[in-house]
């Protein structure tokens, strides 16, 4: 797989007696272009909380409360960690269902599995007989310190991961009020499928599921920058960093030729190295930083950005 092309966490599907190592790759990424708001000087502003006096707050001094009747119960850094499942890097396949049990409104978020070793053969197995056999995996791990329930699918030969709602978060529609739908009668069924038909296409096309508002931000941004108006430079600011890294587009294609290099090539002895630890914390997911932060009992370390972790570690490293 190209060097710019990593997954951001990495462990090991396990079942059974079955376990094959996996990296999880992003399936979706946002193409929206993003707004910063900005003071009059073209600074980007940032979010300050200030408490009862009107004093600005640091994030030691903040605190989380659950809501309830008398008002607010305090929870403390040490009481959440407390709850926090036990840290794993194995995706539990826990049951095999029907595909066609999990409907769309169970699903959040996609990702792809791809094979974290040049052995792929059990990979490949594992995905062929579920696609064969029509099932989807039902599977726990652990992630940034939250336990996540996913949907494992396959399809074209390529694992995939989808986040999962909890049952007690879905609706149904008696919930929402909805009755039983009237039946139409046979001159209205005639009438709508003759209309639908018209519709009708063999496969999606791309160019109709778009933003247009989207293309006409990055329209406008664009025309605004080339004439050179409302253009305001201000210094650098920290920008939070994302935690799904960019993908390239066709990340399908990448992870087929990975698949397919590997059942070919890599001799025992040769395979790459994955980068260790090291003092390079940019490079690190907020995932591991968050367990370096717990490791040296940082305070407030769950309410912080990325780039609020490294700097705390940094200073608490140097102290």
């Amino acid at each position: 797989m190209p060097d710019d092309v990593r997954g951001f966490w990495s462990g090991t599907l396990t079942f059974g007696l079955v376990s094959i190592p996996v990296e999880l790759f992003p399936a979706v990424r946002s193409q929206r272009p993003s707004l910063r708001m900005l003071s009059p000087e073209g600074v980007p502003l940032s979010r300050v909380y200030f408490g009862a006096d009107d004093a600005p707050l640091s994030s030691e001094q903040i605190v989380r409360g659950a809501p309830v009747e008398e008002g607010f119960v305090v929870l403390s850094d040490e009481e959440l960690d407390a709850l926090e499942p036990e840290r794993s890097r194995d995706i539990h396949l826990r049951r095999f269902v029907p595909r066609e049990a999990i409907g769309p409104a169970w699903l959040k978020r996609s990702y792809f599995l791809a094979p974290a070793s040049e052995s792929t053969r059990s990979y490949a197995v594992l995905a062929a007989t579920m696609e064969k056999r029509g099932h989807a995996g039902i599977a726990t791990f652990v992630m940034r310190g939250t336990e996540y329930l996913v949907a494992i699918f396959a399809d074209d030969g390529i694992l995939r991961a989808e986040t999962l709602r909890f049952a007690d978060e879905l609706r149904s529609a008696e919930d929402v009020g909805l009755a039983d739908p009237p039946s139409g009668d046979a001159s209205q069924a005639k009438s709508m499928r003759a209309a639908l038909k018209k519709l009708e296409v063999k496969r999606l096309d791309e160019d109709e599921v778009t933003d247009p508002r989207a293309e006409a931000l990055r329209e406008l941004v664009e025309e605004k920058l080339a004439a050179g108006t409302d253009v305001v430079v201000a210094p650098n600011a920290d920008e939070e960093t994302s935690e799904d890294p960019e993908e390239p587009t066709d990340l399908v294609a990448v992870l087929k030729a990975r698949l397919k290099a590997a059942e070919t090539d890599a001799p025992a002895g040769k395979k790459k190295k994955r980068a260790t630890d090291g003092e390079d914390l940019a490079s690190r997911t907020k995932d591991e930083l968050y367990e370096r932060a717990q490791a040296l009992d940082i305070d407030g370390r769950s309410r912080m950005t990325k780039a609020q972790l490294i700097a705390s570690i940094e200073k608490a490293r140097a102290a």
